[in-house]
Parts: structure tokens; C-alpha cells; sequence
């Protein structure tokens, strides 16, 4: 990711709304370049799964070595999903001795989430 994306990114990590949600008007193009990565990079069923047991972790925090355990793929694939979900600014990562621990970042998730929202009427 580039550093104009980086700190495109970082900005929308803030708890008020990047734009409006899609079904009530069009994203701006400068908002849909810096959200893109976040959400091609949940287009993946293991970057899928790995970033829900990371969101639901208890504590706020997950250790690799809990993550690795639960896909029947190797340790490098997995270290691969998590780099791709590092660099959509989905996850953190902290190094604690041998052992790396993800935590969500919750303010890019809002702006996702808000982003999606559809209002029952608009549904119809």
C-alpha cells in the first residue's frame, strides 16, 4: 500500500462516518480507493475467518499461535492473510517474544459497517 493510502487509511479510522452508506449516494472515489483493500482483503474465506476469531478474541487480542491451530493450512499461508489483513489497516499486530498478537481495528470496521448500512425502507 502506498503511503498516501496509509495515511488515507489511518484518517478513516476515526469514529465519524468516511461518507455516507451506498444506498443513500454514491462514494466518493477518493474514500472507494482507500476502503477497496479493506474490503478485497475480507474477500477471502480464511482472511474472512481469521479476522472474525481476531474481532471476537477475548481481551481484544488473539496470539498467532491460537489462530494457526484452528485451519488445516500451513503456518507460512496463514502468516500471509494476516500481512494482507496488516495492510488493509484491518488488524494490529505486537510482537511479545517469539509470539505476534492481532487485535481488530475497530474504527476502519465502523467505517465498513456504515458503509453497508441499509435502512429497511431503502431494502424494499
Amino acid at each position: 500500500m502506498s503511503k498516501s493510502g496509509s495515511l488515507a487509511v489511518a484518517s478513516l479510522n476515526a469514529d465519524t462516518p468516511c461518507c455516507p452508506p451506498i444506498a443513500e449516494t454514491r462514494i466518493p472515489a477518493e474514500a472507494a480507493a482507500v476502503l477497496a483493500p479493506a474490503f478485497k482483503a475480507l474477500g477471502d474465506p480464511t482472511r474472512l475467518q481469521l479476522m472474525s476469531m481476531i474481532a471476537s478474541a477475548p481481551g481484544g487480542e488473539i496470539c498467532v499461535c491460537d489462530l494457526t491451530p484452528a485451519f488445516e493450512i500451513s503456518g507460512t499461508t496463514i502468516s500471509h492473510h494476516l500481512k494482507v489483513l496488516r495492510e488493509a489497516g484491518l488488524v494490529d499486530a505486537e510482537r511479545r517474544a517469539s509470539w505476534v498478537y492481532y487485535r481488530p481495528r475497530p474504527g476502519l470496521m465502523r467505517q465498513l459497517a456504515g458503509l453497508l448500512a441499509v435502512e429497511e425502507s431503502a431494502a424494499v
